[in-house]
């Protein structure tokens, strides 16, 4: 549900900006901390309506068509010697293939999952980088329907991997009767798998990306709309700490390049394990 819209809110006079600059406030209207309201933007398009669209979805159109247009771009100039973003493209495509897929699933397994890991390594990438890009300002992974709808692609990979590698009857057992545990013990541990290899290990996928796009978000914007706040509208000696404040946002920001790029290289890793995992007849 989303959250109600303040009376303040509705009557700002540059509500129209803060869609797409969610700390943009008004002179004179003191400092504006960011909420939760921020990850759920008023409707641009088709209001109340099953087609509702609003600027998170917008932004997540925008970083798809971008990273589209950007691969096909590079494919159809890939030359023997490579230019600078085909190099960069490259790079990243090794790094999923040898030091992701190939170190957890090994060489044979990995050919068949190369495309899955590589797939979501530079969607969640590109995802999370909408968040420190000008006139975005925010990461198509910081709602939890995108996060969860990657997370559910993994888990159905997963469940299929194992069910073909071992049978249902097989997948089941080696997962929630683990091998070498005496039978009393079941009792306890069988559950506890239950909730790790059914609910847990999806649930965790979506709920790590997004709690660190959000976190991410929500101190970008505080560090700048306090920026804004005190080169605009503080007085005296209170202008001092706008630099202090600009020079956190910036450090922010490249912190938050490192975070996203982090956080889709742990996405995959933590697909390769659970695919790994649910191949294996003992683990």
């Amino acid at each position: 549900m989303r959250p109600s819209r303040s009376h303040d809110h509705r009557e700002h006079p540059l509500s129209s900006l803060a869609t797409i600059l969610p700390f943009a406030t008004s002179e004179g209207e003191g400092f504006h901390a960011p909420t939760i309201a921020d990850f759920f933007p008023a409707p641009v398009l088709f209001e109340g309506s099953f087609l509702e669209v609003n600027r998170l979805q917008i932004v997540r159109l925008i970083a798809a068509l971008a990273l589209v247009i950007f691969m096909v771009l590079v494919a159809r100039r890939a030359r023997l010697v490579p230019g600078r973003s085909q190099n960069v493209v490259e790079l990243l495509l090794d790094f999923v293939r040898v030091n992701v897929a190939q170190e957890i699933l090994g060489k044979e397994r990995a050919r068949k999952y190369v495309p899955l890991l590589t797939t979501l390594f530079f969607a969640i990438l590109a995802f999370n980088l909408t968040g420190v890009v000008p006139l975005l300002n925010i990461a198509g992974t910081s709602l939890i329907g995108l996060p969860l709808m990657l997370a559910l692609w993994v888990y159905v990979m997963y469940l299929g991997a194992g069910i073909r590698a071992q049978g249902l009857g097989g997948f089941l057992r080696s997962n929630l009767f683990p091998p070498g545990v005496p039978v009393f013990m079941y009792v306890l541990l069988t559950p506890i798998e239950f909730l790790t290899v059914f609910v847990l290990r999806p649930a965790t996928l979506a709920l790590r990306l997004m709690a660190n796009m959000v976190a991410g978000h929500l101190m970008l914007v505080l560090t700048f709309s306090a920026t804004q706040f005190f080169l605009l509208e503080a007085s005296g000696a209170m202008k001092v700490f706008g630099a202090l404040t600009l020079v956190s946002g910036i450090a922010l920001t490249l912190f938050e390049v490192f975070v996203a790029a982090l956080q889709a290289y742990i996405f995959v890793v933590l697909t390769a394990v659970y695919l790994n995992l649910s191949v294996e007849a003992e683990h």
